[in-house]
């Protein structure tokens, strides 16, 4: 067969082999590389992630036991943990496609199959969130959005006192407070059902949230325009798009806000001015400290300004644990 020669290049001809060497083994050092053959190129980043994709299933797979998934393991069991058919099975997908997956083959995979594949193999939440992430997909579950509030980040919070603080995740739900941050700007948050404890929903629909907000125009569109860009990251999901649904049918004004289509990125911190029904005026800096590198969940901080709301939140924080310790002996 003839040798191939790049276009408008002669063949290269035969040189007979240096001394001390013999063909065939490595060129000196001076001597410049061969072209890459036509046709080559570094895998793509699809391309690796289908590979790392196809061997994560197969090494869980092979971890999970028949038994673990209510299967008997029978006599003629040759490969470790359960066969792709039986995952296939399980996971209500074609038993080709499936192999497919796991031979890194150029496939889409929905949200719902991943879904399916992660209950099959027994995924925590770690192990999901890498399943997902691996096949460029978005978790739909409403546990993939919400991070765990572990003792420790209570804890954080607790020591805050009698700053108010909360954590919220990029929709504005409201995960956590401590006592100060319950009773800011109104009488009490714990009274709200878990559904209506998200700042979008307060401050576009709840008169008192409102009433304690001075500069509620502001904050209104600047809140919107956070959402708008947050949600960027989460089209198609259930929750924002129920969140957006609800806010439309309950608040002219964010429905006007919202068709200007502002958007605002990033940490801002400022200082924030509210009326407190118990203590007065609070002049207070707001920060948010990230808890994760997508930024998307944050514990949110308000220090005092000027010593007048420093001993006005001291006071706010001593009338809430009060409430509480008024509501923990009715209790018992």
């Amino acid at each position: 067969m003839a040798q191939e020669t790049t276009t408008g290049s002669p063949a290269p001809k035969a040189t007979a082999a240096a001394p001390g060497t013999t063909l065939g083994t490595a060129a000196p050092v001076d001597t410049p590389e061969p072209p890459q053959p036509h046709g080559t190129a570094a895998p793509r980043g699809s391309e690796i992630r289908r590979h790392e994709l196809a061997t994560f299933l197969r090494n869980r797979r092979e971890r999970i036991t028949p038994e673990q998934v209510g299967l008997p393991r029978g006599r003629r069991r040759r490969t470790p943990g359960l066969r792709r058919e039986e995952v296939a099975q399980l996971s209500a997908v074609g038993v080709t496609w499936y192999t497919w997956l796991e031979q890194a083959r150029d496939i889409q995979v929905s949200e719902q199959v991943l879904d399916a594949l992660a209950r099959t193999l027994l995924l925590d939440s770690s192990e999901r969130a890498h399943l997902f992430q691996l096949a460029g997909a978005i978790d739909p579950s409403p546990a993939a959005q919400c991070p765990t509030i572990t003792p420790a980040l209570r804890h954080v919070l607790t020591q805050l006192e009698p700053l108010p603080a909360c954590i919220q995740n990029s929709r504005y739900d409201i995960l956590a407070h401590n006592r100060t941050y319950a009773r800011l700007m109104m009488s009490d948050l714990d009274a709200l059902p878990p559904e209506d404890r998200n700042c979008m929903i307060l401050v576009y629909t709840n008169a008192e949230w409102r009433k304690s907000i001075v500069l509620l125009d502001e904050t209104m569109r600047v809140m919107a325009a956070k959402l708008r860009a947050s949600m960027a990251g989460h089209l198609g999901e259930p929750a924002w798009k129920m969140l957006v649904k609800r806010l439309k049918a309950e608040s002219t004004e964010f429905r006007e806000i919202w068709e200007r289509y502002e958007v605002v990125g990033g940490a801002r911190s400022k200082t924030k001015q509210f009326l407190n029904p118990y203590v007065g005026l609070l002049t207070l800096d707001h920060t948010d400290l990230w808890l994760a590198p997508d930024m998307g969940a944050r514990m949110v901080t308000y220090a005092p300004t000027d010593e007048a709301t420093r001993e006005r939140l001291e006071k706010l924080y001593e009338i809430a644990l009060g409430a509480d310790v008024e509501a923990g002996a009715g209790a018992a």
